[in-house]
């Protein structure tokens, strides 16, 4: 919005005295001033309106008056503090404070329109789940074939127009692998699509298996978003992606903006969200948060280095994905009631505790290895 209106201003002064003036208006055409711009509004704007939310959510009674999953299997010996009557749904201050930065400081293209409805859609399943859990006061939620229905419904979408755009065509048929410097298939619309699928319902679900303790998913979310400000910013530059050999996607630096917009916000969550959490973010936040990181990584073709870069949450889902396929084989092998499981407790976040580590350990070294995978991703600029 302020793009426009600052183009507009300056094609209403052009040739009058009033040019020279306001010439300071063309920053606005620049992607670094608005994202800088767009992460100092989210920030602020979240720090104003966290307290007016988590008033709203305690006056609605939408606090958590259950034992999650954790608590009910006894695993935290060295919790001090019970989240009981903590309220959830946080993840709609998030939602409402990237949507409201986006569309005031990025400028509106296929991309950041795109983005912004799965927002809102994968807020909308994870607001239902979340209503349903406090409104209930049970750990089940929604049910988990309909969230996998919607999750692939919206992934399938996203896959199917960008494979109709001529100009975003290639970002399906193309498959790009991290380290290589072009890609290692072509006219491959098929494996493209399903590698894209994947990215966006397995981000989703594996942010939302990491929200389990205070400020976990939020910070590691944080750390993956900035990987991505950077990645957006070189695929919708011409020259530096040449220059990287990574593909150029022009308009994907509007999503630097995005990027950008939820690093502002993430940090104002983090404010309230850290241990002890005033609020968390639910479903409403987890679902939509990991979508949309799994959705920019197939809008600028680099669905892997999502994989390299959100190590700590693919560690989460598979540490789930494993625990439920041991103790399910096991059940069969040796009859009910003598299952086994490779961890104490899946998510992995939950092992830990259950060895005695306290949540803010688990939370503080769950943050330096997501910052190593930081890292590691940003290497594949490079080698390649």
């Amino acid at each position: 919005m302020l793009f426009y209106l600052s183009q507009w201003i300056q094609e209403q002064v052009a040739g009058t005295a009033w040019a020279d003036s306001l010439s300071v208006l063309r920053v606005f055409r620049y992607i670094t001033v608005r994202s800088a711009g767009a992460a100092i509004s989210a920030l602020l704007l979240s720090l104003w309106l966290g307290p007016l939310v988590i008033k709203w959510l305690k006056e609605m009674k939408f606090g958590q008056d259950y034992l999650d999953k954790a608590q009910e299997a006894g695993t935290t010996a060295t919790q001090v503090f019970t989240k009981k009557g903590v309220p959830g749904m946080g993840g709609i201050l998030i939602v409402l404070v990237v949507d409201l930065t986006a569309l005031l400081w990025a400028q509106w293209n296929e991309f950041i329109v795109l983005t912004l409805v799965s927002l809102l859609v994968l807020a909308a399943l994870g607001f239902y789940d979340d209503y349903k859990k406090l409104t209930e006061q049970k750990s089940a939620g929604a049910a988990e074939n309909l969230k996998l229905v919607v999750q692939f419904a919206l992934a399938g979408f996203i896959a199917w127009m960008l494979w109709l755009m001529p100009e975003t065509h290639r970002l399906i048929t193309e498959v790009q692998v991290p380290f290589f410097k072009h890609a290692v298939l072509t006219d491959a619309a098929w494996v493209g699509g399903f590698i894209a699928v994947c990215a966006i319902v397995g981000s989703s679900n594996a942010v939302n298996i990491t929200d389990g303790l205070d400020g976990l998913a939020i910070g590691c979310t944080l750390i993956v978003t900035t990987v991505f400000l950077v990645f957006t910013y070189i695929a919708g530059n011409a020259v530096i992606s040449r220059y990287l050999f990574v593909p150029f996607v022009p308009g994907a630096g509007e999503l630097t903006v995005f990027c950008a917009a939820m690093i502002g916000a993430s940090l104002g969550f983090l404010w309230f969200n850290c241990h002890p959490a005033q609020v968390f973010m639910g479903d409403t936040g987890s679902l939509a948060l990991g979508g949309v990181l799994g959705i920019m990584a197939v809008l600028i073709h680099q669905p892997f280095v999502l994989v390299i870069a959100g190590g700590v949450f693919v560690v989460e889902i598979v540490s789930v994905m494993i625990q439920r396929g041991w103790f399910k084989y096991t059940r069969r092998l040796y009859g009910k009631g003598n299952e086994r499981r490779v961890f104490l407790m899946a998510p992995l976040h939950h092992h830990f505790q259950k060895l005695g580590w306290y949540e803010s350990q688990v939370v503080t070294r769950f943050y330096i290895l997501c910052i190593v995978c930081a890292v590691l991703a940003l290497a594949t600029l490079k080698l390649r």
